[in-house]
């Protein structure tokens, strides 16, 4: 089966940019969406949204709430960045 999968004429080769290089040229534009929880002195949770560009390394909060209902989650009040 290992023969079968990479033998001559399995694949035809790239024309495009290796990973790394298309990864390089896109860095700027990258961005990362992610919910986390915060544990306040009061032991209170707050669910918080953040995003995370790459290219800058700069975290922006998204928004902050003690209740995650379902429309803040499908929804979540975006302010300015």
């Amino acid at each position: 089966m290992w023969n079968i999968l990479n033998g001559p004429g399995s694949t035809p080769p790239r024309g495009g940019p290796t990973w790394k290089q298309f990864l390089s040229v896109q860095v700027e534009q990258i961005a990362v969406v992610d919910f986390l929880h915060v544990d306040t002195v009061n032991l209170r949770r707050l669910c918080a949204l953040i995003m995370l560009e790459h290219g800058s390394r700069r975290a922006h909060l998204l928004g902050v709430t003690a209740n995650p209902a379902g429309p803040w989650i499908t929804q979540p009040p975006v302010t300015s960045c």
